[in-house]
């Protein structure tokens, strides 16, 4: 999700669920440690937590820092991602390349557990290229779960990092659910979470029979009302009523009123807005006035507030 979930895309979607745990678009360890670390880092503790740090990186020592300036930021998690194929993960030498070398994950962990009292979780595929099949990934998970890691986020496809976009590898390799059933068998112990092609609250269930968590990425960030959705069905303790999304709308607005008074253009806000009444009614001019007004010059909060008209005004002609 490099580039998608930014902190204005995490506070849109906290609104959406009080309890689903949040991840930060993949941070490489050069950005955090020669770059602007305190922008890349920064978040909002008052709404955000549970909230991920997810890195990038292969070099242990690296990685080991960028823990510890994790923590000390106030993350809840340090993640590793293992899964991402783009082209500019590979050249790094890390993402879904990094599962070519299962030692060498293996001593990122340990190099991150011990620079941080964290969780150190990983994020990664059923496979990479040609190395595949039950033997290589019960393998992997082995060998990162004995250096510590005790939580593994599994996309259910593998990655073919020669030949495949980073979007076909999203939809070309085919989903395969039941090993990541497997694995869980395999390691009761460990907690497991499954990835890839999740939509609705009811395919969020059947999963949850076989494995301990479910991650959405592209769903919840294209259709994020489904957060709201799985707060309202899955979570434990009081069932919380189905907020509606002009609700949702509000509660965002403050954050919004206040980034745009420390000088956020509305653009890098609204577009993470877009997908808010996707398939409702006034959807397509909810996002046509978004879409065409946000990124000028000065758009301020005047222009949500116009999309939000066009809503209201679909709906009054539906009702008529």
């Amino acid at each position: 999700m490099m580039d998608w979930t930014d902190r204005f895309c995490r506070n849109f979607h906290r609104q959406f669920s009080s309890d689903a745990r949040l991840y930060t678009e993949m941070l490489t360890t050069g950005a955090l440690l020669h770059g602007d670390a305190a922008r890349h880092l920064r978040f909002d503790a008052s709404v955000e937590h549970p909230v991920a740090l997810q890195l990038g990186g292969s070099d242990p020592e690296a990685l080991a820092r960028c823990a510890e300036m994790g923590e000390k930021a106030g993350y809840d998690e340090i993640n590793l991602n293992c899964g991402c194929p783009s082209d500019r993960v590979q050249t790094g030498c890390f993402g879904a390349v990094l599962m070519k070398d299962a030692d060498l994950v293996a001593r990122c962990v340990q190099a991150m557990r011990g620079a941080t009292s964290l969780p150190v979780t990983i994020k990664h595929r059923l496979g990479v290229d040609d190395l595949e099949g039950w033997d290589f990934i019960r393998g992997f998970v082995q060998t990162v779960a004995d250096a510590g890691c005790e939580v593994f986020v599994v996309h259910a496809r593998k990655a073919w990092l020669s030949g495949l976009s980073p979007k076909e590898n999203r939809e070309v390799p085919p989903l395969d659910y039941p090993t990541v059933y497997r694995l869980k068998e395999e390691f009761p112990q460990l907690t497991i979470a499954i990835n890839g092609g999740i939509k609705t609250v009811a395919e969020s269930e059947r999963h949850l029979r076989h494995v301990d968590g479910v991650m959405l990425g592209r769903e919840a960030y294209e259709n994020p009302f489904v957060l709201a959705e799985l707060q309202a069905t899955l979570f434990d303790g009081e069932a919380e009523p189905l907020l509606d999304r002009y609700e949702i709308l509000l509660r965002y607005l403050p954050f919004v009123q206040a980034e745009l008074a420390a000088g956020t253009p509305l653009v890098r806000i609204a577009r993470h807005v877009l997908g808010l009444y996707r398939s409702q009614p006034g959807g397509r001019a909810f996002r046509r006035v978004l879409s065409e007004k946000a990124h000028r010059p000065g758009a301020g909060i005047d222009v949500l507030h116009q999309a939000i008209a066009e809503v209201e005004k679909d709906d009054l002609d539906e009702a008529a």
